[in-house]
This record gives C-alpha cells, structure tokens and sequence, in this order.
C-alpha cells in the first residue's frame, strides 16, 4: 500500500500530510480523516493505511501544521491515563487557537488538494475524524454540501455546545450521511438530545450510536482508551457507510 509525506498549501502556509492509496492505476474516492487531538503517528497512519486497503485515497492532515510538522510535541509511543494530562497540557494551545475560522480555511484546500490528485476520482469525498476530528468533519461537510457525501465520527468532542459557532448550529447545510459513534459519557443526555433535535429538524439521514462499556478515545490503539471490540465495530459502521455513499467516478 503506497503512503506518502505530503504538503497542503493552505491560505495559512503548507500543511504537512499523510497519505495512502491503492496503488492498481485507478482512481479512487477520496476520504479526508481528520485525527485526534494528538494528531498524525503511527495508530493514525495504520489506520488510513487500512482504510486505503478498501479501495479510497485516505488524506491525514496535521491538524496544527501552524505550529510546525507532525509530531507538533514528543508523544509517549503509549498514552497512558497518567500521561494523557501532561500531553494535553501541552496541546491546549494549539487547541484553542484551531478556530472554526481556520478549520474552514484548511478544509478549502484539503479538498481543492484532493480533487487534483491523479489518483483520486471525481466523485464525492468523506470526511471522518476522531474526537476533534469529527467536529472538523462535521464543519467541512456543512461548508461543503456539494462535494461531502458521507460524515463519519467516532468518541467525538464538542460537537454541541452553547457558542454562536457550535457544531450543531450548522447541521442544517448537511447533506451528507452521517454516522456518529459515541463512547458512554461522550454527550450528556440533554445534549444529545439537543444534536438529534437539530439533525432532525435539518432533514439529516443520520445514526448516532453508543457503544458500549466505551470510554473517550476507544478507537486508539496508541492510548488506554482503547477498546479491540469497539475499533472493530467502528470499521463494521464505517466501511457500509463509505460504499454506499461514495463512488469511483
């Protein structure tokens, strides 16, 4: 499976990117995955790697490329509970300086990158994400009805909360399918309820879904969070979602 180290021009400079593909001379439906909070390494790069396998052109941007190359900080090869606070601590920063503002921008040229790729089609795209990730899923496919047919997010983040910009504030742009994976613990009650309200009143073909015995970060092979049942399920929702979907045109 070829991967490749490549680099986005972004109106903010050049984003540093993984990318994976089947490499058979044909074009394929491009998939934009949107990591973690921890961002682009080895879990995420096996990940795409595996996704690419199933016949998609997986594109990994650093999501802090402002603030240098992946890795942005030195990460434990296993993040423990213990060492998840001192990550984090680092990160924060950069969190909050990712605005949706700067989340858009990137998504305008992630997806203008992918459409002049030779190996991608000229279909649709999907655009997963992990925690963080799939609130900057969330915001590319709402900013772009026309070419995201498919939203998948697992253990997301913040998808609803109580500011103008909130995630769930602009799900009525969606047309996209979209498949949400939650850990228990991930959306309250009354904020779940809230994001269901609002897909429902836009119209959205959607499945939000618990899974079981989860806690936040399930699928990270790389963390303590992790959890072999639930990372097999995630491909179980993920890869029916994806071929019904996208094509290769």
């Amino acid at each position: 499976m070829p991967t490749k180290t490549l680099y986005v021009p972004t109106p903010d400079g050049r984003a540093d990117a993984f990318a994976a593909f089947p490499d058979d001379g044909h074009r394929h439906p491009a998939v934009l995955l949107h990591t973690d909070v921890f961002g682009v390494r080895p879990t995420l790069e096996k990940m795409a790697s595996e996704l690419a396998g199933h016949g998609y052109y997986v594109l990994v941007p650093n999501l802090f490329y402002r603030h240098g190359p992946a890795p942005v900080t030195d990460l434990p090869a296993h993040i423990t509970e213990e060492a998840r606070p001192g990550v984090f601590a680092r990160l924060m920063p950069l969190y909050e300086a990712h605005t949706a503002e700067r989340a858009l921008r990137d998504a305008d040229a992630y997806l203008r990158f992918l459409a002049e790729q030779p190996e991608v089609g000229a279909g649709p795209v999907a655009a997963v994400g992990y925690c963080l990730g799939a609130v900057l899923a969330v915001r590319t496919a709402a900013a772009h009805p026309d070419r995201v047919a498919a939203v998948a997010g697992f253990h997301p983040g913040a998808l609803v909360t109580d500011a103008p910009d909130s995630p769930h504030r602009v799900v009525a742009d969606l047309t996209a399918e979209v498949y949400l994976g939650l850990a228990e613990g991930d959306l309250p009650t009354a904020r779940r309820e809230e994001l269901e309200q609002a897909l429902d009143a836009a119209g959205v073909d959607y499945t939000t879904e618990v899974h079981p015995g989860t806690v936040h970060g399930f699928t990270m092979a790389d963390t303590d969070a992790h959890d072999p049942e639930a990372l097999s399920r995630h491909w179980d929702r993920l890869l029916p979602l994806l071929s019904r979907t996208l094509t290769d045109d």
